[in-house]
C-alpha cells in the first residue's frame, strides 16, 4: 500500500484510510460519526507518515538486524508476551520506542533494542512494520469465561444446605441471597480462617479461593430476594420493638446499607438465634456484636430474629459483569471499531497476540506502565475481563491503515 508523501513544512492533518478487504473500496476518514481528523498536537512527533517507499525498504533493513529475534518475521510474533508489529500504526510505533528509549516505557529489552536508534531509524522502522500485512486473527473459538455461571456451578455444592438460589429451605441455614457480595466473601473467609467457627462449613470453604468466593457471591447477589421458607418460633411484635437499636447498622426493616454490615430481612430465624447467641457466648467475635446482645435474654433473641424472618429482603446493590463485547465498545473509543484504530496515537489491538494484551492490561493495572487514560480503564477489569478481552481482540480481523498527510484549513 502506498505512503503518500508531503511536505514536511506544511502544518498537517493526520487522516486515516482503512483498507478493508484487498482491491475492495477504501473508506476514507473515521467510520464513526463523532470521529474527526486528528489534528497534530505540539509535542506530537507524526513525521513517520511522511516516509517513503525507500525509507520503508531500509526500514526492513534496520528490523531484519535489531527487531526480528523477538517480533518475529514480518512482524508477526510467535513469542509469548510479544507484541505483533505487522500493520501496527506508524505513528504509534514511532512514540512507544521513543518513550522506551527514554525510560517512560519499560522494558530493559526493548530499551536495549532501540538505545543506539536515531530518530531516523525509529521512523524508518516504523513505516516498515506499519506497511506490512496485519497478522491474521488467532485461530479457534474465544475463551471467554462468565462469572455469573461460573458462581451457580460453584455454588451448586451449597444448595443442599442454602437452597439452589440461596433461599433457605432448612432451619437453622441462613439464606445467601440479599446479601451485599463483599459481606458473603468476608464471611466466606471467616469460615476458612477459622475465625467463625462451624464444623460443616469449614471444610466445605477449605478449598475454595477467593476467586472463586467473588464468583459465588455475585451469583447470590444477582438472584432474586425471597425470605427464608422456615419456621420461626418468637413474637414478632415483641421483636419489632427489640430491634430499634439494631437499625443503626442493618437497616430499618433489616435492609442493610453497608456492604459491611449483612441485611437481616427474611433471615431463617432459627439461624439468627444461633448467631445471635454465639455472639453472647463469645462464640463469634465481634466486639460490637458482642456489646449489643449482651443484655438480651433467650424470649428476646428469639423475637427478634421472628421479626427478621419476617421482613421483605430487598436486593443488594450488584452490578452485572460486562461481556467481553461491552467492555470493547468502551475500549473501541480509542482504539477503533472491533480494535482497528482509525487514530495514530492510540494502537490497533485486532489480531494482537492475546497473552500481550493480558500484561498491557496488568501492567496498567500496576502502575507499572503510565496512563491515566488506561489506568483509569483498566482499574475496573476483574481478571475474567482481562482475559476476555484480550481473547475478544486477539480473534478480530485487523484492518490495515495509511496515514496521509493533507494541509490543514
Amino acid at each position: 500500500m502506498p505512503i503518500v508523501r508531503a511536505s514536511p513544512c506544511m502544518r498537517a492533518t493526520v487522516l486515516a484510510m482503512s483498507v478493508f478487504a484487498a482491491g475492495a473500496a477504501i473508506l476514507i476518514g473515521r467510520p464513526e460519526a463523532a470521529a474527526q481528523p486528528v489534528t497534530a498536537q505540539p509535542g506530537d512527533d507524526l513525521r513517520v507518515v511522511f516516509a517513503n517507499s525507500a525509507d520503508i525498504a531500509e526500514g526492513k533493513g534496520l528490523a531484519a538486524t535489531a527487531c526480528v529475534g523477538c517480533h518475529g518475521e514480518n512482524g508477526v510474533s510467535t513469542a509469548t508476551g510479544v507484541p505483533h508489529l505487522a500493520g501496527q500504526r506508524s505513528p504509534y510505533l514511532y512514540l512507544v520506542s521513543k518513550a522506551y528509549q527514554s525510560g517512560a516505557r519499560p522494558g530493559s529489552t526493548m530499551k536495549s533494542a532501540v538505545a543506539f536508534l536515531n530518530d531516523d531509524a525509529l521512523i524508518k522502522l516504523a513505516a516498515y512494520y506499519a506497511s506490512l500485512d496485519p497478522a491474521p486473527p488467532a485461530s479457534g473459538k474465544a475463551t471467554v469465561s462468565d462469572p455469573v455461571k461460573d458462581g451457580q456451578a460453584a455454588a451448586a455444592a451449597c444448595a443442599g444446605c442454602h437452597g439452589d438460589t440461596g433461599i433457605s429451605k432448612t432451619a437453622g441455614f441462613p439464606n445467601l441471597i440479599g446479601l451485599d457480595p463483599q459481606y458473603l466473601v468476608a464471611a466466606m473467609k471467616a469460615y476458612k480462617t477459622g475465625q467463625r467457627k462451624n464444623d460443616l462449613m469449614q471444610p466445605m470453604i477449605a478449598n475454595v479461593n477467593e476467586s472463586v468466593m467473588d464468583k459465588i457471591a455475585l451469583f447470590y447477589g444477582l438472584q432474586k430476594p425471597g425470605r427464608a421458607q422456615t419456621p420461626a418460633a418468637g413474637d414478632k411484635s415483641a421483636g419489632q420493638a427489640a430491634a430499634t437499636p439494631c437499625a443503626g447498622c442493618h437497616g430499618d426493616d433489616g435492609v442493610s446499607g453497608t456492604s459491611a454490615t449483612p441485611s437481616l430481612a427474611g433471615q431463617d430465624a432459627t439461624y439468627l438465634v444461633a448467631a445471635l447467641t454465639a455472639y453472647k457466648r463469645s462464640t463469634r467475635g465481634d466486639e460490637t456484636m458482642k456489646g449489643m446482645v449482651a443484655p438480651l435474654d433467650a424470649a428476646t433473641i428469639k423475637n427478634l430474629a421472628a421479626y427478621y424472618a419476617a421482613q421483605e429482603p430487598r436486593p443488594p446493590t450488584v452490578r452485572k459483569p460486562l461481556a467481553a463485547q461491552e467492555w470493547a465498545q468502551r475500549c473501541d473509543r480509542c482504539h477503533g471499531v472491533n480494535g482497528n484504530s482509525t487514530d495514530p496515537r492510540f494502537p490497533a489491538l485486532a489480531g494482537q497476540r492475546s497473552d500481550y494484551i493480558e500484561q498491557a492490561l496488568h501492567d496498567y493495572q500496576k502502575g507499572v506502565r503510565k496512563s491515566a487514560e488506561m489506568s483509569a480503564m483498566s482499574q475496573v477489569l476483574s481478571e475474567d475481563d482481562v482475559k476476555n478481552l484480550a481473547s475478544y481482540y486477539s480473534r478480530q480481523q485487523a484492518r490495515a491503515v495509511i496515514f496521509i498527510a493533507v494541509p490543514s484549513k
